[in-house]
């Protein structure tokens, strides 16, 4: 596996974590910069995506880098038969670095195995999705001030939604407290729940969300229908949340609403003009994370 490569949040130390979330704020500055002169980042995207897709080109572009890639996996090799292995070593040939998106868990942690390039985890099934993290914590750090000691509510497919789980793990360097708020079929996974206790982070479940007075972040989630075998289960809990505008007058004046897009039903649209709204500027800072994150795979700051 090459060093660089970043899979997994706990690739990251904490420390790793706060310089790239000061690099991102430099590109924010600054993201038009000539920093990937002569460089290919190869996106292979077998599963769908829009923000994170588009949001890694856009990094790459405005760094000065070519991109290759696919965003069908129905139109490469694969569709004939080709290993996972023979598509990352062949595609190693012609990129610096891969930027891999996946439905089944696992698969860029074995991509970032066989590669002699670096590999950066788009997400991976329902496993994880690292760079949503660091968005996700530079948008919680700009608009809280700070990383510590703050209350995250957690609203929706907790079971299968890997950016919680993603943000769980790296929050829980910064002394958190967590509200899980799911259906019995959604609910966080016990390995999560279980690492909250080895770590000391304070948490408690609820199946409505109802008091939201104490949250600095408010992370809403999709019930994600292609995650589900039966789709007699996906209606049953499908719009089991929605979150409206005036849910939001009682909570603190700097809360804010995140979510990894894209939404359904779970944000009504009325609570799109409310300050405390913020899911569409963090998706805009996804590309300064990523910036700091492709720069940092290949050794470049």
């Amino acid at each position: 596996m090459n060093k660089r490569s970043f899979v997994s949040i706990t690739d990251y130390s904490k420390e790793k974590m706060l310089k790239i979330l000061d690099y991102a704020a430099e590109f924010e500055a600054n993201p038009n910069r000539d920093t990937l002169a002569n460089k290919v980042v190869a996106t292979l995207f077998f599963e769908p995506s829009t923000r994170t897709k588009l949001s890694f080109e856009t990094a790459i572009n405005r760094l000065g880098g070519k991109v290759i890639g696919f965003s069908d996996a129905s139109t490469t090799s694969s569709s004939k038969g080709e290993s996972l292995k023979d598509t990352i070593v062949m595609v190693s040939n012609y990129a610096d670095l891969i930027v891999i998106r996946h439905p089944l868990d696992g698969a860029a942690r074995y991509a970032s195995e066989v590669a002699d390039i670096p590999v950066i985890n788009a997400g991976d099934g329902s496993n994880q999705h690292p760079t949503q993290t660091m968005l996700d914590l530079y948008s919680i750090k700009k608009t809280q001030g700070t990383l510590e000691n703050l209350n995250i509510v957690m609203v929706g497919d907790l079971k299968y939604g890997r950016t919680v789980h993603s943000l769980l793990m790296a929050m829980s360097h910064f002394n958190p407290s967590f509200t899980f708020i799911a259906p019995d079929e959604l609910k966080m996974p016990d390995e999560y729940k279980q690492f909250c206790y080895e770590k000391g982070i304070k948490y408690h479940e609820e199946s409505e969300l109802k008091d939201i007075s104490n949250a600095d972040i408010l992370y809403m989630t999709r019930v994600q229908k292609e995650r589900f075998q039966d789709i007699i289960e996906y209606e049953k809990v499908k719009n089991i949340y929605t979150l409206r505008n005036k849910m939001l007058d009682n909570t603190k004046p700097t809360m804010r609403v995140l979510h990894p897009l894209p939404r359904v039903n779970e944000i009504d649209t009325d609570v799109d003009a409310n300050e405390k709204a913020y899911y569409f500027k963090q998706a805009k800072n996804g590309v300064f994370a990523r910036q700091a994150i492709i720069c940092d795979a290949l050794g470049l700051i």
